[in-house]
């Protein structure tokens, strides 16, 4: 297909599709002449891969593009390609090499979790729990299993494929999966949260009102 079908079938624009081109995101077509090149489906399924990461997931550009670098080039150690994938992720904390990460640290060896402090969501669980603490809102042991133990679950269901990969299938699952399920998750969790009212399964209680506050 020409570039034009191109844009139409994938929705992106042409002068988009070219700016990708030149930034090396999408590969070039078969050329065809020495102004025409041919396009196939491979270059639509790529098109949507990065509307998928940068208006859906609403990436940034470079972050988008550290992460289609790592499915085009693997890296050879599963765990370190995670974890660039994750620093790709919002949201965005710049490791401090003099942090220890003492609450994440305590979260996670509270679980039983390996604690790496290179890990870009080491970072991220730390703000994330000082954010926590500063607003007066909870965190405990009971607290963190409350979200731990479910994540838990869900992410050794979604690391079970990957047994039956190859190592760059394994990479490309994984790194795609985590930047494109989250949100999902996310809003599954607010969902939940508004179905539960809205159904009167639970009910927020009132000033005054002596009742448990469950539905």
């Amino acid at each position: 297909m020409r570039m034009s079908e191109l844009s139409a079938r994938s929705a992106v624009p042409v002068a988009t599709i070219k700016f990708y081109l030149r930034e090396g995101m999408l590969t070039r077509g078969e050329a065809t002449s020495a102004t025409r090149a041919e396009y196939g489906e491979e270059h639509v399924a790529r098109l949507r891969l990065i509307a998928a990461l940068a208006e859906v997931r609403g990436l940034p550009l470079a972050r988008v593009r550290d992460i289609l670098a790592l499915v085009d080039a693997p890296l050879d150690d599963p765990i370190q390609a995670m974890g660039r994938a994750v620093g790709a992720l919002p949201p965005y904390v710049v490791p401090d090499p003099d942090d220890a990460y003492p609450r994440a640290q305590a979260a996670l060896e509270a679980l039983g979790l390996a604690f790496e402090p290179r890990f870009a969501a080491v970072a991220q669980l730390e703000s994330a729990i000082a954010a926590v603490e500063s607003a007066g809102l909870p965190w405990d042991e009971e607290v963190v299993r409350r979200y731990a133990d479910p994540m838990i679950r869900v992410a050794a269901d979604e690391v079970a494929p990957v047994g039956g990969m190859t190592v760059n299938d394994a990479i490309a699952y994984a790194v795609l999966g985590t930047a494109l399920y989250e949100p999902i998750l996310l809003a599954l969790r607010r969902l939940a949260h508004h179905h539960l009212l809205a159904t009167g399964r639970v009910r927020a209680r009132r000033a005054g009102d002596g009742s448990s506050g469950h539905g």
